[in-house]
């Protein structure tokens, strides 16, 4: 079957996002402040507090999920009454990183997208977090397209990344988050295209859980030295980098990686 939809969440995929630096920043504020007194009771300190952890506990869930996952994680006392004041911080700190244009977009990923809708694929945005419109309408991809050569009749003069999508269904208010595929599966709705032939991007291993129980094909992007991660949540492919997947191969329904020649200098 070939592939007519696909569907990329945001946050470590298309975008280098603050999201993790928020999450770290907004409980060391929180644990040298308003919580000094039940610090010594957890197992946090500002060095465990890892880009391995924010990928394993608390990437590609939902904000509140994602702060219980991490005070759960530190052993935090008293977590229920707790995880609305670390969720809050976090989005504060967020918001700010963004308006300061702390974040980047990928540029493999960009590429990538662009070669996807040109290959007749439709695609749709898919992120847990409420912020992702925020990054998606500051990137001209446009812009992107003309500092890099690229000739492209899907990018129009003055299209932004959020324009690019045919489908968005980013920060809505989901019954079930991942690794629950009903976010993957409604986006694959409102593209027109059937599960079975969508494949779905993701950084995260819930993502990739999330579109496998979907009955979709998953790409795992391994920005964070998580490979192993990834394929233990059965992604189909795993690289490091969209400029790895093999392009002629997406169009006959295949996901593989290009064959690189290896010549002598």
């Amino acid at each position: 079957m070939f592939f007519h939809g696909a569907i990329f969440d945001v946050d470590g995929v298309l975008v280098d996002s603050p999201h993790e630096a928020a999450w770290r920043e907004a409980l060391r504020e929180l644990m040298e402040s308003d919580w000094s007194d039940i610090r010594e009771q957890t197992t946090w300190s500002p060095e465990r507090f890892t880009p391995q952890v924010y990928q394993q506990v608390m990437s590609g869930k939902p904000r509140m999920s994602g702060a219980r996952a991490a005070l759960d994680y530190f052993e935090v006392p008293d977590a229920d009454h707790r995880v609305e004041a670390y969720a809050d911080r976090k989005q504060t700190l967020v918001i700010e990183l963004i308006g300061a244009g702390e974040f980047t977009a990928y540029p493999d990923a960009l590429r990538f997208i662009i070669a996807v809708k040109d290959a007749g694929i439709r695609v749709a945005a898919a992120s847990s977090s409420k912020n992702a419109g925020l990054f998606l309408r500051q990137i001209r991809l446009d812009a992107f397209a003309k500092e890099n050569a690229i000739t492209s009749e899907s990018v129009s003069p003055g299209l932004t990344l959020l324009d690019f999508f045919d489908a968005d269904v980013s920060g809505r208010d989901f019954a079930h988050g991942k690794p629950h595929p009903e976010m993957f599966l409604t986006a694959a709705r409102e593209l027109g295209v059937a599960p079975d032939a969508s494949f779905v991007v993701e950084d995260a291993a819930a993502g990739v859980q999330a579109a496998k129980a979907g009955n979709m094909a998953a790409i795992g992007l391994a920005r964070a030295d998580d490979a192993d991660l990834l394929a233990k949540a059965s992604a189909d492919l795993v690289v490091t980098t969209l400029d790895d997947v093999d392009l002629a191969a997406l169009a006959d329904g295949r996901l593989t990686t290009v064959s690189r020649v290896l010549t002598d200098e």
